[in-house]
C-alpha cells in the first residue's frame, strides 16, 4: 500500500496541488474550493440549457457541466456558450463525455473544460472475463494512447483543461480483469489517461474517483492522492458521491463521503449529485465548503498527532468487546452499530422523549432506539431516572444517565432497562473512575467514559480494571487543536496504545460540530461528517445524533447516517442518478413512484438509472435496476444482468414490482 494520502488525519491541512485553469476559474493551488453542478436538459435544446446555466450561475455555481453524448449535442455547445456569454455570465462550461471521442473533439472547440470517463472513452465494455498477458495489456494501452491523444493535443493547443473522471460503475474490461471492481482499479484507470497527457507535456488536469458507495469513494480518493504523491503528481481533485439520490438520504451520503475527505484536506472542487433540480445542489455544496474552510482555519492553529491504526485504503471494522445493553441487545465489533437517542435536558422534558421513542419503536421493526440518554444533574433527578427505567422496562434496552455526580451518591434505583452511566473523566480522576467501575460492576450497569485522548494514559490503569463488557469510550468535544474526527481517531489510538479494550460511542454533539446553524440540514450534515466519516473507517459501535430537536427525528437521523455510511441497513436503499441530458425518462417523478411502491422493503437495494452510462457497474451493490434503455423504454436488471427489455415506461414500475416478487424479495407493506 502507498504512504500517506493527506498531511494530517487529526486536523484539516489542505493538500497542496498545482493550480489548473478552467477559463477564468482556478482549481486547486491557493484557490478556494470550487462549487459546481450539471444541467439536466436536453443539450440540443439550446434555450432550455442556457436557461438552466443561467439559473445555476445565479445560484452561485462556479463551473457548469453539460452532457455531450453525441456529436450533435457537442456541436450545440457552441451556441450555448455564445448565448450564455451574451447574457453576461463568465462561469466556465464543462462538456461531459463518455463514449464518443468524436463528441469530445467537437466539444473541446467550444467549452473551457472537458470531462472524460476513462472506463467508457474508446473502450467498449462487454463485461468479458479474460486474462491479459503483459503484451496484450500493453497493446490495449497503445490503442488507448492513439484514441485519446488527439483530444489531449487539441486541449493543449486551445488552452483547455480536462477532468479524468473515473466512475466505480464504468471501469473498462481491461481494468476489471487486472484490478477488479476496486478502488485501486479506479485509480489505475485514471492514471492510464494521466500518463498519456503527461507524455504530451499536458498537465491541465483534474481527477475524480466517484462511486455511489461512500466507503468505496473515500478509499478511492485517498488512494489516488497517495499514488499521485508517490509518482510526483499534484493534480487537483473533484469530489463527489455519484448517484446519491434525493432528499435527506442523498445529503447524508454526500456529506459522509465528501465531508470525510474535506476534513482530511482533500478536494479542490465539489459537486453534490441529487436527483432533484440541479440548483438545489448548490446550497449543499456551499455548506460542505463552509465546513471545510472552518476546519482548515482551526487546523492552522493545531499540532499534528501520530496516525491512528485504521487502514485508510481497506475497510476493516475495529475490534471491540461486546457490551450487553439488555433485551437481547449488545454493542461491539460483531454487532451492528447501535443507536442511542438523547432526550431533551430537564426532567419536564423526559416524559415527552420517552413518549416519542415508545411511539417510534412501536411503528418500526428495525429502526428502534436502543438506548435513551438523559441528563442527571442532581440527586433530585434520581427518583425520576428510576421511574423512567421501570416504565421503559424491556421495550428499550438501556437508559443512559449522563452525570457529574460522584459514584458514592448515585442511586441506580430498582429494576428496568439496563443503566449506562455517562461520565467525563479528566487526568486526575483515576480514583473516581475506579469507584464508578466498581459500582457499575456491582449494579450490572455499564460505564461510558467520556475522555480526551491525551488523558487515556493517566487513566489507563483504572480503565484496564473494568470487567469485560463494562466499558464504552467516547469524547463529547474535540481535543485542543484537533477536529472532531481527529479526536476520535486519536482516542482509538490511545486506547490501543494503553491496552484498553472498549467499545466506541460516536457522539454527534453540539460541541463536536464544526458549524451548527439553525435548521435540520445543518444538524444532518454535521452528524454525517463526524459519524459517517468515522464509520467508513471502521470506527463506531454506538452512534447518537445529539443536536437539538425531537427524539424521534434524532432516532431516524441516527439510522439514516448508519445506512448512508453502509454500516447498517434498516430501510430500502436507493441508488439514483441525478439526471442529465442523457436521461431517457423523468427520473425525479419515477424515483418517487418507485419509492412509493418499494419503500417498505428494508433489505432491498434498487438502482434507478437514467441511461446505460454507469448503469450496470454502478448497480454492483443493487439487487434490482431500473434503467433507461431508449426514449420511453425501460430495461430491468437483477444485479448487473439485464433481464427485461424495452418495457413501456408507464408499465415499468409495476413490472419492477413483479420482478421483485418473482425473485422472492417482496414483502407486503
Amino acid at each position: 500500500m502507498p504512504g500517506d494520502y493527506c498531511p494530517s488525519r487529526t486536523r484539516t491541512v489542505r493538500r497542496l496541488t498545482r493550480a489548473v485553469l478552467a477559463g477564468n476559474v482556478g482549481i486547486g493551488g491557493a484557490n478556494p474550493i470550487r462549487v459546481q453542478s450539471m444541467t439536466t436538459s436536453d443539450t440540443e435544446d439550446v434555450k432550455a440549457t442556457v436557461g438552466q446555466c443561467v439559473r445555476l450561475a445565479e445560484a452561485g455555481c462556479e463551473l457548469i457541466r453539460i452532457t455531450a453524448p453525441n456529436r450533435a449535442a457537442a456541436a450545440a455547445l457552441r451556441e450555448i456558450q455564445r448565448e450564455f456569454r451574451a447574457a453576461g455570465f463568465r462561469q466556465p462550461l464543462v462538456a461531459d463525455i463518455h463514449f464518443l471521442p468524436v463528441a469530445a473533439m467537437e466539444a473541446v472547440e467550444h467549452v473551457e473544460k472537458v470531462r472524460v470517463n476513462p472506463g467508457n472513452y474508446a473502450d467498449k465494455k462487454k463485461f468479458a472475463v479474460r486474462e491479459y498477458t503483459d503484451a496484450a495489456y500493453a497493446e490495449e494501452l497503445d490503442r488507448l494512447h492513439e484514441a485519446f491523444s488527439p483530444l489531449v493535443l487539441r486541449a493543449k493547443e486551445l488552452g483547455r483543461c480536462l477532468r479524468i473522471g473515473t466512475n466505480h460503475g464504468s471501469l473498462s474490461d481491461r481494468i476489471m480483469n487486472r484490478y477488479g471492481d476496486t478502488p485501486l482499479g479506479m485509480v489505475e484507470s485514471a492514471l492510464e489517461f494521466v500518463r498519456i497527457c503527461e507524455s504530451h507535456g499536458f498537465r491541465e488536469l483534474v481527477l475524480s474517483m466517484k462511486a455511489s458507495n461512500p466507503k468505496v469513494m473515500v478509499q478511492a480518493y485517498r488512494l489516488a492522492a497517495a499514488r499521485m504523491a508517490e509518482l510526483g503528481m499534484d493534480y487537483p481533485l473533484h469530489l463527489g458521491v455519484t448517484e446519491a439520490g434525493e432528499g435527506e438520504d442523498a445529503r447524508i451520503k454526500s456529506s459522509t463521503g465528501m465531508g470525510a475527505l474535506l476534513a482530511d484536506g482533500l478536494g479542490d472542487t465539489v459537486r453534490v449529485s441529487l436527483t432533484e433540480d440541479p440548483w438545489h445542489e448548490i446550497p449543499v455544496c456551499r455548506e460542505l465548503v463552509r465546513r471545510a474552510e472552518a476546519m482548515a482555519a482551526a487546523g492552522a492553529k493545531g499540532m499534528d498527532a501520530p496516525a491512528d491504526p485504521a487502514d485508510p485504503y481497506v475497510f476493516t471494522r475495529r475490534a471491540a468487546p461486546a457490551v450487553a445493553l439488555g433485551s437481547g441487545c449488545a454493542a461491539g465489533a460483531d454487532q451492528p452499530p447501535r443507536v442511542i437517542v438523547r432526550g431533551a435536558t430537564g426532567l419536564e422534558d423526559w416524559r415527552q422523549a420517552v413518549k416519542e421513542l415508545l411511539e417510534a419503536n412501536a411503528k418500526q421493526l428495525e429502526a428502534k432506539a436502543e438506548g435513551l440518554l438523559l441528563q442527571v444533574r442532581t440527586t433530585e433527578d434520581l427518583p425520576a431516572l428510576a421511574a423512567v427505567r421501570k416504565a421503559l422496562g424491556p421495550t428499550l434496552p438501556s437508559v443512559w444517565a449522563e452525570t457529574s455526580l460522584p459514584a458514592d451518591v448515585f442511586d441506580f434505583g430498582g429494576e428496568g432497562s439496563t443503566p449506562v452511566i455517562v461520565r467525563r473523566f479528566g487526568p486526575t480522576d483515576s480514583e473516581e473512575l475506579r469507584r464508578w467501575i466498581a459500582r457499575c460492576s456491582t449494579a450490572g450497569a455499564r460505564l461510558a467514559a467520556d475522555l480526551d485522548p491525551q488523558d487515556v494514559g493517566a487513566l489507563a490503569e483504572a480503565l484496564r480494571g473494568a470487567p469485560p463488557g463494562t466499558l464504552v469510550a467516547c469524547c463529547s468535544r474535540p481535543a485542543k487543536g484537533l477536529h472532531a474526527l481527529g479526536t476520535h481517531r486519536q482516542l482509538v489510538k490511545a486506547l490501543r496504545d494503553h491496552g484498553v479494550s472498549a467499545a466506541l460511542w460516536i457522539r454527534a454533539t453540539e460541541a463536536n460540530a464544526t458549524l451548527l446553524d439553525e435548521g435540520f440540514q445543518s444538524k444532518l450534515m454535521e452528524a454525517s461528517i463526524l459519524a459517517g466519516g468515522l464509520l467508513v473507517d471502521g470506527y463506531g459501535d454506538l452512534v447518537s445524533c445529539e443536536t437539538p430537536g425531537n427524539a424521534a427525528k434524532s432516532l431516524s437521523l441516527g439510522y439514516d447516517v448508519l445506512q448512508g455510511a453502509r454500516a447498517r441497513q434498516t430501510k430500502t436503499e436507493y441508488v439514483a442518478c441525478p439526471s442529465c441530458g442523457r436521461t431517457l425518462f423523468d427520473i425525479q417523478s419515477t424515483t418517487l413512484k418507485i419509492k412509493e411502491r418499494t419503500g417498505h422493503l428494508k433489505s432491498v437495494t434498487i438502482a434507478v438509472m437514467g441511461c446505460i452510462v454507469n448503469g450496470p457497474g454502478e448497480m454492483a451493490d443493487a439487487d434490482f435496476g431500473y434503467v433507461g434503455g431508449a426514449p420511453g423504454k425501460i430495461n430491468l436488471y437483477v444485479g448487473k444482468t439485464p433481464v427485461k427489455f424495452n418495457i413501456p415506461q408507464e408499465e415499468a414500475v409495476e413490472r419492477l414490482v413483479d420482478l421483485i416478487k418473482e425473485k422472492g424479495k417482496w414483502a407486503q407493506p
